[in-house]
């Protein structure tokens, strides 16, 4: 395995495990929090319901992040979050039931018990959150990228790349259209694309391993 994709996976862990880093619990937030809640309102949960799951998520993993150890035989940081995720969306549907809230919690660390209860998640129209965990984790990783990039390159410039790109629009009307040459589309394409492909294979890398 390349070894600065390695680098990039130890250090996630490594960075959120210092609380004072704020700057890194921003990053995770803004990159993970649509995927959480995405798949908390697919689940069938309501607006304030997913809402509550995207805040206990995020506090469940500060809370457990620093007992993580990097070990590719272990899992996957993408299967711990979906986890960590149908653990809080379950407490949702929990506290709609009264009597199920009043039962004792189980450990989340015991495996065993905590996949019975996220099979229990299954609706019987065969609602399977791993699958819809999967679609919404690429398409999210994508629109974090995409937003990671807008960020560090110049706006026109992004501009163009989203309409030739991202929109699809033929080179010769977005040249007419924003009033550049074609060989500047060409360039965003390049340019903004090469930024694109990096940000994406460094939010990847962390898919199959912790």
């Amino acid at each position: 395995m390349n070894e600065r994709l390695l680098v990039t996976r130890r250090s996630l862990v490594e960075r959120l495990t210092n609380w004072n880093d704020q700057k890194n619990w921003q990053e995770f937030f803004e990159t993970y929090w649509q995927l959480i809640y995405s798949v908390a309102r697919k689940a069938g949960l309501m607006d304030v319901e997913a809402q509550e799951v995207v805040q206990e998520t995020v506090i469940t993993v500060a809370k457990n992040v620093g007992g993580l150890k990097y070990d590719p035989s272990v899992g996957s940081f993408k299967g711990w979050l979906l986890n960590i995720t149908r653990w809080r969306i379950a407490d949702q549907f929990r506290r709609r039931d009264p009597a199920a809230a009043a039962k004792p919690r189980r450990r989340e660390h015991d495996s065993r018990r905590e996949t019975a209860t996220m099979d229990a998640l299954a609706d019987p129209a065969g609602f399977d959150l791993a699958a819809i965990w999967d679609a919404e984790w690429k398409q999210n990783l994508l629109q974090a990228a995409i937003s990671r990039v807008k960020r560090k390159v110049d706006a026109r410039q992004f501009q163009i790349f989203d309409c030739y790109v991202i929109k699809d629009w033929p080179a010769q009307k977005v040249a007419k259209e924003l009033k550049v040459n074609i060989g500047q589309v060409y360039l965003a394409r390049h340019r903004v694309g090469s930024l694109l492909r990096k940000e994406l294979q460094s939010l990847e890398s962390l898919e199959n391993s912790i």
